[in-house]
């Protein structure tokens, strides 16, 4: 089990909340770029299925396919089974069933899947291009991989930067990186690493995805999610003194600032059936 892993069976509760209903615009556009490709019945393999808000909205769509999610945190399995015994009665709870693995490993014979989506995942794997090869030879030929994921921006999100300023002033050490492959510098490299791995008829176009905060959101994000560990590890004394600053920070923000306005990439490509 990886760091990455060991945090997001922590954090799974906090994502569902906090952070899928963020990502959820771009999770429905994806499904409208997969939806014309399917003629009924196919098999899918969901990789990174997290919370299973990309294969249940398929599912929901499209009452005759099954999707097995795939995701490397049995935390994050858990949460989309439960969604899954949730949202799906009878025979058609057996359409969806959850997989412990990594991306880049996939438990599965060649060839065994009609189609493959992802969300907001292959920026997260320590080998985007080992993930991608692993897709391709899951797929029947001529089945498709569509994903999204965020593209490379130096834009700046006010509420982060308020929080990383409070960070320094209140001596905390700089956030260090980890083994992720990182976002897509570009379309045209989405597009490009798709074509190295062996996929055709490779289209990729960009995006905008939005989200306005409040400030007691953006807060319970931090401390529930995106810097859960942080705010576990503090003294009780500190963690408050920190929040009721940011608190009254973020207040000051107007609503716009308070929007979050990050670019990603939609990718596609299908396995050649040579």
């Amino acid at each position: 089990m990886t760091d990455q892993t060991e945090r997001y069976d922590r954090i799974s509760a906090g994502y569902a909340r906090w952070w899928a209903p963020v990502l959820a615009p771009a999770v429905h556009e994806l499904l409208d770029v997969v939806g014309p490709g399917l003629v009924g019945g196919e098999r899918l393999v969901d990789i990174g299925t997290g919370t299973g808000q990309l294969a249940l909205g398929a599912l929901s769509r499209w009452p005759d396919v099954s999707i097995v999610g795939v995701d490397a945190s049995a935390g994050m399995a858990g949460v989309a089974d439960g969604e899954a015994d949730r949202q799906l009665t009878g025979a058609d709870r057996g359409r969806f069933r959850s997989v412990v693995a990594f991306a880049d490993s996939l438990p599965f014979g060649d060839g065994e899947f009609d189609g493959a989506l992802s969300s907001f995942v292959f920026q997260l794997v320590p080998n985007r291009a080992r993930a991608l090869r692993e897709a391709r030879r899951v797929l029947k030929p001529g089945g498709m991989l569509a994903h999204v994921t965020w593209l490379d921006d130096e834009r700046l999100f006010v509420p982060d930067a308020t929080f990383d300023d409070l960070l320094d002033e209140f001596d905390f050490e700089e956030r260090g990186g980890d083994s992720r492959s990182g976002d897509i510098p570009s379309v045209e490299r989405a597009a490009g690493e798709l074509r190295r791995a062996g996929f055709a008829d490779v289209t990729a176009r960009g995006g905008l995805l939005e989200h306005r905060f409040s400030v007691e959101g953006y807060i319970a994000f931090l401390v529930e999610f995106d810097e859960e560990t942080l705010f576990a590890e503090l003294e009780p004394d500190l963690r408050e003194r920190l929040v009721t600053t940011l608190r009254k920070r973020l207040g000051a923000l107007s609503p716009d600032q308070m929007t979050m306005r990050f670019p990603i990439v939609f990718a596609s490509g299908r396995r050649s059936r040579a």
